[in-house]
């Protein structure tokens, strides 16, 4: 029998997902589950990634206590976040993070440069403060010694990688978060790395999704106990739940529910107009060329926040139960700057009630309830403003990942969007990354196979 592993990486856990065919179905089994999330050094917010690629090497040793070794591997995580290695491929200053305040301002620097107009039309990439382009510039800015020290530029999972294989190698889903990828040639924009006063030797090949790297490092193999096949997954998190989309049709509207909630649809062409930048949608790079014509979209890490800060520990079903007892109609604005990392959720949820004069959430239940209205009031204007620049008017939604599995906001999208939602599977974003193996190796044939296997293999929820 032939497994497979997916390594998948969140910003607030990661876990390893073993797989296998059975009578036409894919059969999941979690093997390992870890927390994850970012530490405050010194001021700054970072990724312990010695830390993270030690849990990595425990799930493996897991399938070798189990007797189930995968014929290969791939890893997963969030975009843009990156890391700098020397000529010894030591990581120069920090993996910082991308809730790090070191990108404020930054914005106004690169438009120094490049127009955001200019910037846009040749990357497709909305702007975010959190985009690579402007962690980079913010180096450039206040650390330029650590770009001349710099040998090797990697995105989180490809140096992850590297640290299983020994290889070097930049994939093009992670890559094109970056807004440094030109999104026609679908490589880097070297004259705008040339604009930027970036130094271009330190940037990989980039290779598609499916690329097999190689084995794991002698050292590596001896420790978790086998050898298996590296390969290079679409790397960006989203990029691999949305090649899982349980579809047939190319004219689907998913939303990949987690941390992030991330709505969009597929388009095989960057849409790149002026429309599409003023609606800040973004474009992508997913399985096999397909853009992820997409809104990102302040998910559930603004429950997630209220639930750590809640004194009482309690579980999101029972929040998600208190928020439908409640009858507060506030909405606050999910994509504002204000949640993006404040000190407390729950005080920033009832400060924007109060700054735009509506009733002020106070239990609980109340505060739940109010982010479940901000989420589906802000996927409706989304979805409109997606349907008019595509001109596409979309029936059904499919939500996929961890959010999936919250039939009150599916509820709640289902009735603000006026759309028939589906919901699962749960672990797209595994399963995406794990069909990528199985295509790579031949036991898949191709994307269109690849979905059908995955409506059949779970149960798909309905809400109208």
């Amino acid at each position: 029998m032939n497994y497979y592993l997916a390594i998948d990486l969140g910003a607030s856990s990661g876990r390893h997902i073993l797989a296998h065919s059975e009578q036409g179905k894919i059969v999941l089994e979690e093997i390992h589950r870890f927390k994850n999330g970012f530490d405050n050094k010194n001021g700054t917010l970072c990724w312990d990634t010695k830390r993270l690629f030690n849990e990595i090497v425990t799930g493996m040793k897991k399938c070798k206590e189990l007797g189930k070794i995968p014929s290969s591997v791939a890893i997963d995580t969030w975009g843009v976040d990156f890391v700098l290695l020397d000529k010894d491929d030591n990581i120069v200053g920090d993996s910082v993070c991308y809730r790090d305040s070191r990108t404020n301002g930054m914005d106004k620097e690169l438009s120094k440069i490049i127009s955001e107009d200019a910037l846009y039309n040749r990357t497709g990439i909305q702007k975010q403060l959190f985009n690579t382009s402007y962690q980079l510039l913010s180096i450039k800015l206040n650390h330029p010694e650590y770009l001349e020290q710099a040998e090797t530029f990697l995105f989180i999972p490809e140096y992850l990688t590297f640290l299983l294989s020994g290889k070097k190698a930049s994939e093009y889903t992670i890559a094109s978060t970056s807004q440094l990828i030109n999104a026609e040639n679908k490589n880097w924009d070297y004259e705008l790395l040339d604009m930027m006063g970036i130094k271009k030797d330190i940037f990989c090949p980039i290779h598609r999704p499916g690329t097999i790297v190689g084995n794991l490092r002698k050292e590596i193999a001896e420790e978790v106990g086998f050898d298996t096949q590296v390969i290079l997954t679409a790397a960006h998190d989203t990029a691999s739940a949305i090649a899982a989309l349980p579809t047939q049709t190319d004219d689907t509207l998913y939303i990949s529910s987690g941390t992030w909630s991330l709505l969009g649809t597929e388009s095989m062409k960057p849409i790149c107009t002026k429309e599409s930048m003023e609606a800040n949608l973004t474009n992508e790079g997913g399985y096999d060329y397909r853009f992820r014509f997409l809104k990102n979209i302040m998910g559930l890490w603004m429950m997630q926040s209220v639930r750590r800060e809640w004194k009482e520990e309690i579980g999101f079903g029972e929040i998600s139960a208190m928020a439908r007892e409640c009858d507060i109609k506030s909405v606050v604005d999910p994509q504002s700057d204000v949640f993006f990392a404040p000190e407390s959720m729950i005080e920033a949820v009832k400060n924007e009630c109060k700054r735009t004069n509506q009733q002020i959430p106070e239990t609980l239940g109340e505060i739940a309830k109010v982010i479940y209205n901000s989420l589906s009031d802000c996927y409706a204007t989304a979805i409109k403003q997606i349907e008019g620049i595509t001109g596409i008017k979309y029936s059904e939604i499919a939500i996929v990942g961890g959010g999936s599995q919250d039939a009150y906001l599916n509820e709640m999208t289902a009735k603000a969007t006026g759309k028939k939602v589906s919901a699962g599977p749960t672990e797209a974003t595994a399963m995406g990354n794990l069909i990528i193996q199985m295509m790579a190796l031949g036991e898949i044939e191709d994307l269109k196979q690849a979905r059908k296997i995955v409506a059949d293999s779970f149960d798909i929820k309905y809400f109208n």
